[in-house]
């Protein structure tokens, strides 16, 4: 679809700038509850949503009516809200240098093109396998495909087409026994075609599940307290995103909401300690341009302890004047980009999982699978997530399982305390969800290695 004209002629009507994004969408959903089909659905769309500066004042406006008369209205109205605007306040974007390209994420086998029964049965299959124990009272299993292609072009001469493919499967296992109820989640998701869910055995995959709520519906939760404890790459992940990687983003370090305002060149971290934000990584979602037309490369957020940089897009890179990271992204047409995170991680260490655990005397492993949320103030750096079922490490060695496991603390003192990080790296994303933020949700990676901290507030609920 051709729209340089929109270029063209925003700038015949007093535009400084102009950009535009154009968007098509594929979402296709599949659930099976308690061995019955519950829902099928393919929702498609696809619009237009165009930025313009004219006058220090930024306007935009989106339609999903695509011809000629209905974009011209669409760039008007952005026009007239750019001028509105410029009397108030005014606006200005870090330089970016124009670039041309098409790319698409790898796959193998077009997963939209695979037949809707075939994957109604592969969900009713996985879904039925879950049953495995009498405890086990309720199972939902949910298979998701994901198509996303966008166009960004700009009077800049910025040409960007990006188009991603992926696809993935969560359940939900649900086990009951004397009066106590355990939840356990999990999803595996993965920016690739239809041969990952080929690939993979995934009526196992929702039986480990059930076995794991069978087990854990029997467990103790521990006593709370302070505890050495390992983290698995899946919390650590989370933990960065959400405690950490938010309070990076430099819309949030401009407005005064980041605990990290103010404090680039110190030491946020133990030594050990390197964060960062990279659009295109093994296990990641894709965002090897971001919304702005910008390329997404590697952002070293913190190195060695150190905190290094903040995440930008073009607006926030201006009003903090540094350099654009690439980092400015928006949950469709419909929205303006603002600061998101890509893929946030941390980086491996040098040891074994097994000497992570070798000098605990009495600590816990907290793992993600299973974990239900949490909650996050950026300002503060608080956290506080329930994790999935754990285990209890004693004299340096995996012990009892225990549930209703819930961290929280101060993200930075919890980063300060990391004296052990692991070999292994694991990166994940999801095709069911996402980041929120100011009411816009993105697709993210998150992860890194198993690491130890000496000290980590631990509670037990019920």
């Amino acid at each position: 679809m051709e729209f340089d004209w929109v270029l063209e002629e925003g700038a015949r009507l007093g535009a400084d700038y102009v950009s535009l994004l154009y968007q098509e969408t594929v979402y296709e959903s599949f659930t099976a509850d308690n061995r019955n089909v519950r829902e099928v659905s393919r929702r498609r769309a696809r619009g237009l949503g165009i930025q313009v500066l004219r006058g220090g004042g930024l306007g935009f406006a989106s339609t999903s009516m695509l011809d000629r008369d209905n974009i011209q209205r669409c760039l008007r109205k952005a026009l007239a809200t750019a001028s509105a605007v410029g009397k108030v306040s005014e606006t200005k974007l870090a330089e970016a240098e124009p670039v041309e390209d098409r790319v698409v994420s790898r796959f193998k086998i077009d997963p939209l093109e695979i037949d809707f029964q075939d994957k109604i049965d592969l969900v009713l299959e996985a879904n039925k396998a879950a049953f495995i124990d009498p405890r086990v009272k309720s199972a939902t299993t949910r298979l998701a495909v994901h198509y996303d292609r966008r166009i960004v072009k700009s009077t800049e001469g910025t040409d960007v087409e990006v188009r991603c493919f992926t696809t993935g499967l969560s359940h939900l296992a649900v086990a009951y026994e004397a009066g106590v109820m355990e939840r356990v989640p999990h999803q595996r998701a993965k920016v690739a075609g239809w041969e990952f869910i080929e690939e993979f055995d995934w009526g196992e995959f929702t039986a480990d599940l059930s076995r794991l709520a069978c087990k854990a519906v029997g467990c103790k939760t521990p006593p709370p307290g302070s505890y050495t404890v390992v983290v698995d790459p899946e919390i650590i992940g989370i933990l960065l995103h959400e405690a950490f990687g938010h309070a990076s983003e430099g819309d949030l370090v401009a407005s005064g909401a980041s605990i990290l305002k103010g404090r680039l060149g110190e030491k946020v971290a133990s030594e050990l300690v390197t964060v960062v934000d990279e659009g295109v990584v093994e296990g990641g979602y894709f965002v090897p341009y971001d919304d702005e037309g910008v390329p997404k490369r590697r952002t070293v957020v913190v190195d060695k302890g150190v905190l290094r940089g903040f995440l930008t897009s073009r607006r926030a890179a201006a009003e903090l004047g540094g350099e654009d990271t690439g980092n400015g992204r928006c949950q469709d047409f419909q929205n303006l980009p603002i600061v998101r995170q890509t893929n946030y991680y941390m980086l491996p260490g040098d040891m074994g999982f097994e000497e992570l655990l070798e000098d605990v005397d009495f600590g816990i492993y907290i793992r993600g699978v299973g974990a239900t949320g949490g909650q996050v103030d950026t300002g503060m750096g608080m956290f506080t997530f329930s994790v999935g079922p754990s285990y209890m490490v004693r004299n340096g060695e995996l012990a009892e399982m225990v549930r209703g496991v819930v961290i929280s603390g101060f993200i930075l003192d919890v980063l300060k305390e990391v004296d052990a990080v692991a070999e292994d790296l694991r990166i994940r994303t999801s095709v069911f969800g996402g980041c929120g933020k100011d009411g816009q949700m993105v697709r993210v990676g998150f992860g890194g290695p198993h690491i130890r901290v000496r000290r980590m507030t631990v509670g037990g609920g019920g």
